[in-house]
């Protein structure tokens, strides 16, 4: 009985879980709405702009926007985009048509999520052309292959796995041709915290053993031991989210640590305040007056409690470890 009681805790938890991928694609519409800044494929996964946000909370999702794009768009340019993109847990993420537009794409860009997700992902690109035409152009032949948990084409390929579960993940990444000797960027954007401490350096562990040359960009909590974070955690538990992970959320050092320790030549971490005063001051002033902010103190409790951490190998020496703020 006690088994069957834990398969049904931890699937609560990842229905939890999967439910935030809703938040955070939701936030990301509602900003883009407002002005934040420009995304013109949010909408094909998110129809509805849904109910105001608070100016907080779209000043933050600014940050992390141009804070992870400012740190991919580097490694692509440092990398010449002779390279690969992994992003993990990458929701509804619309990151490969932005760089499709801008011409900016690297060799292949991957995306990982539940495979419930990766089924409704795969969905909209089936129905909306907008979606599925970028697809079709960078494809050398005529049909893409296609089944209800993946998707694959020359360019952009989306994976249905849990990357608690290593050798499954390792299996299909190989499928679709992943090239452990290129140049490989890896995203993930409140996904770790998740995972268990043992669980998120196994993963980071294994991508430092694979991959010679690579990056991994990790943007989540930190700071999470004062009142706030404590607020922050007891929130997502009342929605059955349990960070199973937060004990590596603890600072900037403990973040910079899961990397040190698991194979990873450099490390840097900033906490978001610190990234949102380093992004151009030019497009800060612009967003900032879209809406009023009442409480200056509220944005800056919510930025000091995330943060960007950017681990470094870099057997090739392409100078990836200059790729910061």
């Amino acid at each position: 009985m006690a088994s069957r009681q834990s398969f049904t805790d931890s699937d609560t938890a990842d229905e939890a879980v999967r439910a935030t991928c809703d938040d955070a694609s939701i936030c990301k519409r509602f900003a883009t709405s407002k002005g934040y800044w420009t995304d013109l494929y949010v909408q094909y996964f998110v129809r509805q702009i849904g109910e105001r946000k608070a100016p907080e909370i779209n000043r933050g999702y600014y940050g992390r926007v141009k804070g992870m794009n400012l740190l991919l768009d580097d490694f692509l340019k440092k990398t010449q985009c002779d390279c690969q993109v992994v992003n993990l847990g990458a929701g509804l993420d619309t990151t490969f048509w932005r760089l499709k537009d801008e011409n900016v794409m690297p060799k292949k860009f991957f995306e990982v999520d539940f495979p419930m997700i990766v089924a409704r992902k795969i969905h909209n690109i089936k129905t909306k052309p907008p979606l599925s035409k970028p697809l079709i152009e960078t494809h050398s032949t005529d049909s893409l292959l296609l089944d209800g948990h993946s998707l694959d084409s020359d360019r952009y390929c989306i994976i249905g796995a849990d990357l608690r579960d290593i050798p499954t993940l390792e299996d299909k990444l190989k499928k679709f041709q992943i090239n452990p000797e290129l140049p490989t960027l890896f995203l993930s954007e409140c996904v770790l915290v998740y995972m268990s401490p043992e669980q998120s350096s196994r993963l980071v562990h294994w991508i430092a053993e694979t991959f010679p040359t690579a990056m991994f960009i990790n943007y989540e909590q930190v700071n999470m031991n004062d009142r706030f974070g404590h607020i922050m955690i007891e929130n997502l538990q009342r929605r059955q989210c349990n960070l199973a992970g937060v004990d590596l959320c603890q600072s900037l050092d403990s973040q910079k640590e899961r990397f040190l320790s698991s194979g990873w030549e450099s490390v840097n971490a900033l906490d978001m305040m610190t990234v949102y005063s380093m992004l151009p001051q030019e497009d800060v002033a612009r967003i900032e007056r879209l809406e009023f902010l009442d409480e200056k103190e509220l944005l800056q409790q919510l930025l000091q409690h995330y943060c960007i951490c950017w681990a470094v190998k870099d057997k090739l020496n392409l100078g990836l470890s200059q790729i910061g703020f």
